[in-house]
């Protein structure tokens, strides 16, 4: 059955299979092109090359290499793309870090990831990193250079600073790295070719992190050739080339964001970045710099439309965006007919896909769209893992090249079934046409603009607060935001009345902004829907929560 979107699918000729190769090759095809445009900084491709392979022959110098665990805690812009291609062209192995990160949140990933050089900015919105770093082990403090070594991060031996912010225990980059490069007669270009040309596209290239089922975040393990074939197959579905510019503000520590650098390398375009995402600061930039491409979450779509300064007109340049942006012979007739491609982090990005702007048939209305090329997927029994039939709603497992290759300290078979598929945790459909039809989840991770919480590790945060007896949280459906993130807490019988604006403040020091509940309901623990077996019930909380949060 041929659609609209099998028409649409173009070709992007790459022989690329390792991120250094595709760095080499976009620095050939594209030249003096932007690829990075950060105000009055703008590096082309050449230049992205050069400069990286500065700091990469510095990395080499400083005894950083094939395999080495770098950590990214960095906001998106052009150091975070330095740095990473730095570390991916010399084999190291990257770890993009939120920066949302509390001390509690960062020390586990630190630890858990095994982080030997932490590349970081000193300060970014509110948070200090090196404060919390020093918070979480306070040895820092009588150190001076490399090596690092304290017990609370046993693996971690430098830190890496962009940035005027600075302590004995650091070093200032990308100074330190440009003078290791110079010292070190013997790497030069060669070199550097020659330990490029010892990358494989089975070698690992980045654990990416998201919110698991339990307390405790995932990292997903993906090699070069998954990150490099990936990309470029998504950027044949998803169109574009060197004229475009997108403005994409997902953070790239989360697939979503990272997907879209990739792509952009891929066709040739430029990208614009923002230190952080604002409605009027966003409009001025889309309109100065011509961002021909958007990539937004739906929150930030409706903060530029409903903004005073925002004019149709200004934006008759957009090929595509949110559709209410788009000029008026792109905008789809249909929205509800144009297919909502959708992926995961263990999926890198997106594993159902249609070409950008192809309507679907009318009998196909809610699919998601069809499996991307190489991507296997079945519907089975949650419980049993055995497959269904067509048209049956039960789990999507995956398989398939650009599946990953694991979790990190998983073991295989902790992960995957024995045949080799990915049990997803989503509820599904696929039709008789290969249509996937997304229900939501098996579990209860919450999805709230564009970021997944764990419901069970901001309870174990709140019920550690004093006067919290018990803690329970879930989604509540939003909007705006998809879903927001609500608490109820059984307060202790013997306590005070509970502040909640004292309990908020508590766990912002605790958790990432997005996972602070917007809500906070206190309950009697009567109130607490439990099942005869004495199990809570997901479905009755979310409805007793959801019918007290305010109305706005």
């Amino acid at each position: 059955m041929q659609t609209e979107s099998d028409r649409r699918i173009a070709r992007i000729a790459s022989d690329a299979t390792t991120l250094p190769a595709l760095l080499r090759e976009g620095a050939a095809r594209h030249g003096d092109r932007e690829l990075l445009i950060a105000g009055e900084r703008r590096m082309s491709y050449r230049d992205v090359e050069r400069e990286s392979a500065k700091l990469a022959l510095g990395l080499l110098a400083s005894g950083i290499g094939k395999g080495t665990r770098v950590g990214l805690l960095m906001p998106n812009g052009p150091d975070w793309v330095l740095a990473w291609l730095a570390a991916s062209r010399i084999g190291a192995l990257a770890v993009p870090l939120s920066t949302f990160s509390q001390a509690r949140e960062l020390h586990w990933l630190l630890r858990h990831a095994d982080i030997d050089t932490l590349f970081t900015t000193g300060r970014y919105l509110r948070h200090d990193y090196l404060a919390r770093l020093e918070e979480i082990a306070p040895g820092l403090r009588g150190q001076t250079g490399d090596p690092i070594r304290v017990p609370e991060l046993p693996y971690l031996r430098g830190v890496r600073v962009w940035g005027e912010d600075a302590r004995s225990w650091t070093r200032a980059e990308p100074a330190s790295l440009h003078e290791a490069a110079d010292s070190a007669a013997k790497l030069d270009d060669a070199f550097l070719e020659a330990v490029e040309e010892n990358v494989s596209p089975a070698d690992l290239a980045v654990v990416i992190y998201t919110s698991g089922s339990t307390a405790d975040p995932k990292g997903a393990c993906h090699t070069h050739g998954t990150l490099v074939r990936h990309s470029r197959r998504v950027a044949e579905f998803l169109g574009g080339g060197p004229d475009d510019r997108l403005y994409s503000p997902p953070p790239f520590f989360w697939v979503g964001g990272f997907h879209r650098l990739l792509y952009t390398m891929q066709i040739g375009a430029a990208m614009a970045f923002l230190d952080t995402f604002e409605a009027d600061a966003a409009l001025e930039l889309i309109k100065r710099e011509r961002a021909s491409i958007l990539m937004l979450w739906p929150h930030q779509s409706k903060l530029l439309l409903e903004h005073p300064e925002y004019r149709p007109e200004d934006f008759e340049f957009l090929l595509s965006g949110p559709y209410a942006m788009l000029p008026e012979e792109r905008r789809p007739e249909a929205p509800d007919l144009i297919a909502n491609s959708i992926g995961m982090t263990e999926s890198f990005a997106y594993h159902t896909i249609e070409a950008t702007g192809a309507v679907l048939p009318e009998e196909k209305r809610g699919a998601c769209g069809r499996p991307l090329p190489g991507m296997e997927r079945q519907i089975c029994h949650p419980e049993t893992g055995e497959p269904l039939a067509e048209g049956e709603q039960g789990e999507l497992c995956l398989r398939g090249f650009n599946l990953m290759q694991g979790l990190y300290k998983r073991e295989r078979e902790e992960v995957f079934t024995p045949d080799g598929f990915y049990p997803t945790g989503d509820r599904g459909r696929i039709d008789a046409d290969d249509y996937y039809f997304f229900e939501g989840r098996l579990g209860d991770m919450i999805k709230t603009g564009g970021a997944n919480v764990s419901p069970r590790e901001v309870e174990i945060v709140l019920a550690a607060l004093d006067g919290v007896e018990q803690a329970f949280v879930t989604g509540v459906p939003d909007p705006e935001m998809g879903q927001i993130v609500v608490a109820g807490i059984v307060p202790t019988a013997s306590s005070a009345p509970l502040q909640l604006d004292r309990l908020r403040e508590q766990l912002r020091r605790e958790l990432s902004a997005f996972k602070v509940p917007k809500h906070l309901l206190t309950l009697a623990p009567e109130e607490i829907p439990f099942t005869d077996s004495g199990k809570l019930h997901p479905g009755r909380l979310r409805d007793l929560l959801a019918a007290r949060v305010p109305r706005t």
